[in-house]
């Protein structure tokens, strides 16, 4: 982003931010006195921030925020309404859920790539070395959200029949694509939500206005749901192709899979994306129709990506032109074994990706549509 404001003629000043909310009156006073002696035209952020909101709408300064992350519990925060916000984020059912309940300062943008940058990674030379190069066709680069502190196994207090509904909840929401009501079942289920909670309370900040439903659907069953999502199909992929695998825990299994760990996301996932034969997306359920960054990285790289289905796909990209979804397990292994087979087809797609992201989705573009709002 840096080097899109750049690009567009404007200076950038770097302000160090600690996401410390413990110390939230010392970050108002750096803050303050930061943009105090800069006088910027506006402050950028990727994500919202309240504390920064609230000095910037003191100092009556545009706030522009753009939110990648999903769930992000922080913009349920009573200070997304001041008038110097400018929130933009990538999930158009979040614009949607703002937009509907009367903030017209909450705005729809998806993610981007600088392809520029990733065109110019050419030396696989290096790569290689890393022993991180692909050995199979197939890869996924993401987390399973396996690891042993994640939220859903602290409710070991609830009851056998919330645990049982919850696993119910989970195996509806897996076979539905294209929406979820998990966040609608907790609402119209308060006495599973009052056992969750219980279980295992999760707090709320003093000025958020997040609702407990939002709060255990997607932090903890969503998440879940896709832990198990994850694994369940990449363990189907391996038991019938060869299968790459970049994730946060080592010590993850899966028969048949190579699991290399982490690759560091800035400076060697392009290489992933770009070697292999077919890139997998496999979306965090709490994301309801964006599209996530992965895939415009994938695509920014000239990778093939294939990907489950998100409904903003549709107002940016072409199916079967631009990229591959698809709509179950059955139908997950028959386009992998179409691809691998039809390499002439699979590369003018990959090619057809890039070339829709170079022309319209790059940090420049949204650097220019973001600026475009308060000028």
């Amino acid at each position: 982003m840096t080097e899109a404001f750049e690009s567009l003629d404007h200076q950038v000043v770097k302000v160090p931010f600690s996401d410390d909310v413990k110390n939230e009156e010392k970050q108002k006073a750096d803050l303050k006195i930061s943009i105090k002696q800069n006088s910027p035209d506006c402050v950028f952020t990727f994500n919202f921030f309240p504390v920064i909101a609230k000095i910037c709408n003191e100092l009556n300064i545009p706030y522009i925020s753009w939110t990648y992350d999903s769930p992000y519990v922080r913009l349920y925060n009573c200070t997304i309404s001041y008038p110097t916000n400018y929130i933009f984020v990538f999930d158009s059912a979040v614009f949607s859920e703002f937009y509907e309940g009367g903030l017209k300062n909450v705005y729809y943008l998806p993610m981007a790539a600088n392809t520029d940058r990733l065109k110019k990674l050419n030396d696989f030379s290096s790569f290689e070395k890393t022993s991180l190069a692909n050995k199979t066709p197939i890869s996924f680069v993401g987390s399973l959200y396996d690891e042993k502190h994640n939220f859903y196994e602290r409710l070991e207090n609830i009851s056998d029949y919330t645990r049982g509904f919850i696993e119910g909840l989970m195996n509806a929401q897996k076979k539905v694509y294209g929406d979820n009501f998990i966040r609608k079942v907790l609402k119209n289920n308060p006495e599973i939500l009052k056992d969750m909670i219980n279980a295992y309370d999760m707090g709320k900040s003093p000025d958020g206005i997040e609702t407990d439903e939002y709060m255990y659907a997607n932090y903890i069953i969503n998440r879940k749901i896709t832990s198990i999502e994850r694994t369940e199909q990449l363990t189907l992929i391996s038991e019938n192709f060869s299968l790459d695998l970049y994730t946060h825990n080592k010590n993850t299994k899966i028969p048949g899979c190579i699991n290399h760990g982490p690759v560091d996301y800035y400076d060697y996932a392009p290489y992933v994306f770009k070697n292999s034969k077919i890139n997998l997306n496999i979306s965090l359920r709490s994301i309801i129709n964006g599209i996530p960054l992965r895939c415009f990285e994938i695509m920014g790289s000239e990778g093939f990506l294939l990907s489950n289905y998100q409904q903003d796909f549709l107002n940016h990209f072409v199916p079967g032109e631009d990229f591959v979804y698809y709509e179950s397990n059955e139908d997950l292994l028959d386009k992998i074994s179409y691809y691998l087979k039809n390499e002439n087809e699979r590369k003018e797609i990959a090619l057809n990706g890039f070339k829709k992201v170079e022309a319209e989705h790059t940090y420049v573009r949204r650097a220019e549509e973001m600026l475009s709002y308060i000028s």
